[in-house]
C-alpha cells in the first residue's frame, strides 16, 4: 500500500473514532474547572455549583449537544463587565430544567442599571446557538438577562426572568426600584420564536435591535416597559415580526417602536400585533415614535417604520388614568406603507397625539 494511502486511512480512522467517543460519552461539570473536558461530549450535564466573581461560565459546544442543567448555578459577586454566561453552538439542545440562575441582583442594584452607578456583569445569558432553549429559569440578574445572537433558527420555550426583588429601593437606590436596565430578551438574530415566558422586570421584556422572522409568542410580561422594537440606531433592518397572544401587565409601555432620532438607513417594516392583551399600563399602551430617547420630541426621519399592523385577531389595552392609550411620533415622510389598526381595542387613560401619520386606518380610539 503506498505509503500516502495509508496516511490517508490512519487519519479517517482516528477521526471517525474521535468523533464515535464524543457522540458517545457524557460531560459533567461541576466547577469551571470541569468546562473544557466536558464539551468534548455531545451530552453536557451541569450539577449545582457557584461561578467564581469575575468569570464567564462558556460553553463552546459541538454540533448537536445536548445540555442537561441539573443544579442551581450562582455567581460569585463582583463588579465587572460580564457576561455572566455565555453558550456557542449549532443545532443545540439546551434543557434548563427549571433550575435556577442566580444572578446576585441585590450585591449590584442601586437604581442605576447600565447607565451608572456600580459596574453591572451584562448580559447575564449570552445565547449564541441554534436549535432550541427549554426551561432556563434566570433570577436577580445584575441587569440585562438574555442577549440573543444566534448562528441559524432557534426556539426558546418556557424560560423565566423573576428580577421581581428588584421592583423596591434598596439603601442605595432612594425612592427608585433598584432593578434597573433589566431587559428579559435582548434579540440581535433572525429566525427566532420566543414563546411560553414569563418575565418580572424593570425593563423591556423584548427589545429587539435587529433581525427577521422573529415571532413573540404567549408570553408574560409585568412591572417593566413591555414590548418593544428598539431602540434602533444606523444602518439596521427589523422586519417580520409577529407579537401574538401575550399579556402585559402593569407596565410603564405596553407596545413599543423606537428609532433613535439620530438614526439614518434603518428600517422597521411588516410588524404585526395580534391576539394580545394589556392591562394598567402606567405611561402609553401603544407608542411608536421617532425620537428616542424622548418619546414625544422632535422626531428624526433618517429611519423608515413601515406596514405596523394590529390586525388577525383583537389586541385589547387598557390604560391607567395618567397614561396615554395610543401615540405616534413620525418624523416627516418617514412613516410608510399599510397601517391596518382594526384589531386594536383600547379603554382608559387618555388620547395621545397622532404625528405625521395619517396612514392609521380601521382603528377607533376609545375611553
Amino acid at each position: 500500500m503506498f505509503p500516502s494511502l495509508a496516511l490517508g486511512f490512519l487519519v479517517t480512522g482516528i477521526t471517525a473514532v474521535a468523533a464515535a467517543s464524543s457522540i458517545g460519552c457524557v460531560g459533567t461539570i461541576a466547577s469551571l474547572d470541569d468546562v473544557s473536558s466536558a464539551i468534548q461530549c455531545t451530552t453536557v450535564n451541569i450539577d449545582a455549583f457557584t461561578v467564581p466573581g469575575g468569570k464567564t461560565f462558556e460553553l463552546q459546544l459541538l454540533d448537536g449537544t445536548t445540555v442537561n442543567v441539573l443544579g442551581e448555578i450562582q455567581f460569585g459577586n463582583l463588579s465587572w463587565a460580564g457576561p455572566l454566561f455565555r453558550v456557542i453552538g449549532n443545532d443545540i439542545t439546551f434543557n434548563g430544567n427549571n433550575q435556577r440562575w442566580d444572578g446576585g441582583g441585590p450585591f449590584y442594584w442601586d437604581g442605576q442599571g447600565s447607565n451608572g452607578g456600580v459596574t453591572k456583569p451584562r448580559p447575564m445569558m449570552q445565547i449564541s446557538i441554534s436549535g432550541t432553549l427549554n426551561d432556563v429559569y434566570v433570577v436577580n440578574s445584575p441587569a440585562h438577562v438574555f442577549s440573543i445572537t444566534n448562528p441559524g433558527p432557534l426556539t426558546i420555550s418556557g424560560a423565566t426572568v423573576d428580577d421581581s426583588q428588584g421592583n423596591y429601593p434598596n439603601s442605595r437606590s432612594g425612592n427608585a426600584a433598584a432593578g434597573h436596565n433589566t431587559d428579559g430578551f435582548d434579540v440581535g438574530g433572525s429566525d427566532i420564536l420566543i414563546q411560553n415566558c414569563t418575565v418580572l422586570n424593570q425593563d423591556d421584556c423584548l427589545a429587539i435591535s435587529r433581525g427577521t422572522n422573529i415571532t413573540f409568542a404567549d408570553n408574560y410580561c409585568e412591572h417593566g416597559h413591555g414590548i418593544s422594537i428598539g431602540s434602533i440606531s444606523s444602518n439596521v433592518v427589523v422586519s417580520d415580526i409577529a407579537i401574538i397572544g401575550n399579556h402585559v401587565v402593569n407596565s410603564l409601555y405596553s407596545f413599543r417602536i423606537k428609532t433613535d432620532t439620530s438614526a439614518t438607513n434603518s428600517i422597521v417594516k411588516s410588524v404585526t400585533y395580534s391576539d394580545n392583551t394589556a392591562t394598567n399600563c402606567t405611561d402609553f399602551g401603544v407608542l411608536i415614535t421617532q425620537s428616542y430617547p424622548s418619546n414625544m420630541g422632535t422626531p428624526g426621519n433618517g429611519a423608515t417604520i413601515s406596514d405596523i399592523n394590529f390586525n388577525y385577531g383583537t389586541t385589547s389595552l387598557t390604560a391607567d388614568s395618567g397614561a396615554y392609550r395610543v401615540a405616534v411620533n413620525c418624523g416627516s415622510g418617514s412613516c410608510t406603507g399599510d397601517w391596518d389598526w382594526s384589531g386594536l381595542q383600547t379603554s382608559g387613560g387618555k388620547a395621545g397625539s397622532i404625528i405625521n401619520n395619517n396612514l392609521i386606518t380601521g382603528f377607533v380610539d376609545t375611553y
